[in-house]
């Protein structure tokens, strides 16, 4: 992070800045905790080319869900394996050339079976288990039921060929509630098990990290030699992006301050989307007008009180102060409404070794 808020001074803001060498570490531990696992990336959490570059030196595989995606990984990186998964998807995606794909419906095979072509599929599963802690859960129209896994089975053959099973149950979870998930996952006789992804990501506490050393190891225990996959987004590339952007005023109204901030979470949208204070670091680059020590909401440039990063925090900012918001690497930019009011896009900058 040192690197970061001495790199961050110098951007034009607002900018993402992506730490690659610290993404590089990270994951190269992730995937050393993970012996005998397969480890796919779900690229919906983040489908930066950089990263991707970073992320295929340690992956198996990639996770995408829709045509876009698909193009985007295969046409950065080809040959590299690809699982095909998502709800609805249409008679062109289930065309996709891909390593194995995630069959959510009865009538999601039978057309992929109309398609004459040969598939591995994995059945996306949807177990009556109770999750508990989750951040989400991914129940409703996600995966099947045991009476749609029955009527799948009958359907399959040598050219679309069943493979094994597929469980993304929840988010936010931390490594004893996802084995012991796991384990019940794991009551079958299939060869073949993605366990999805779900791994916690702590925005009040961020560094408090997953335990990959445990799930691991927990993992390793339970598998009985069964080919197992996991396909985490948010946890592998939450903590390498930064958000970096200036303080532009500083008001009272009806005696609370805020802060009003280039930009927006129409750049950074995950304060909004998980309902939280983004963590944040100021450095003291301004000399206008602010407030010390006394609490104080940092908000973005959009015409919505729904625009703000962090609410009511005890800091000083000042006119000109730069801002960096961390854990931006996951769920950020790409799930932002970038066009809303027509502000400019932000700029791009990576820290390489």
């Amino acid at each position: 992070m040192n690197r970061v808020l001495e790199a961050a001074p110098a951007l034009d803001s607002p900018a993402y800045l992506y730490d690659l060498p610290a993404l590089d570490q990270h994951v190269a531990a992730v995937r050393r905790a993970l012996p005998g696992v397969e480890l796919y990336y779900a690229v919906k959490a983040n489908p930066d080319a950089e990263l991707l570059r970073v992320l295929a030196g340690h992956v198996d595989g990639f996770e995408v869900s829709s045509a876009g995606e698909h193009a985007h990984v295969t046409g950065l990186l080809p040959g590299v394996r690809v699982a095909l998964g998502g709800p609805g998807k249409t008679d062109a995606e289930l065309r996709l050339p891909h390593h194995r794909i995630h069959v959510e419906s009865p009538n999601e095979l039978r057309r992929l079976l109309a398609t004459g072509l040969e598939a591995d599929v994995l059945l996306r599963i949807n177990p009556d288990l109770p999750v508990e802690g989750a951040a989400l859960t991914m129940s409703g129209p996600f995966g099947m039921d045991e009476a749609g896994v029955a009527e799948c089975l009958p359907l399959f053959g040598e050219r679309v060929r069943l493979r094994g099973l597929h469980a993304h149950l929840a988010s936010g979870l931390q490594a004893p509630q996802l084995l012991e998930l796991a384990g019940k996952l794991l009551d079958n006789d299939y060869e073949e098990v993605n366990l999805g992804g779900g791994m916690a990501v702590s925005y009040t506490a961020p560094g408090d990290r997953f335990d990959w050393a445990a799930y691991g190891a927990g993992l390793e225990g339970i598998g009985r030699g069964r080919r197992l996959r996991i396909e985490p987004g948010r946890a592998l590339t939450a903590y390498c992006g930064s958000y970096v952007t200036r303080v532009v005023d500083v008001k009272r109204v009806r005696g609370e301050a805020y802060a009003i901030l280039l930009g927006g979470t129409h750049h950074l949208r995950t304060p909004v989307t998980k309902g939280h204070d983004q963590p944040f670091t100021i450095l003291p680059t301004g000399d206008g007008p602010g407030v010390s020590d006394e609490p104080i909401t940092f908000v973005g440039q959009l015409c919505t009180p729904k625009d703000v990063f962090a609410r009511n925090i005890v800091t000083s900012a000042r006119v000109g102060d730069t801002v960096v918001f961390e854990m931006a690497g996951a769920y950020a930019w790409n799930i932002s409404h970038h066009d809303f009011l027509m502000h400019p896009k932000p700029a791009f900058h990576y820290l390489r070794a």
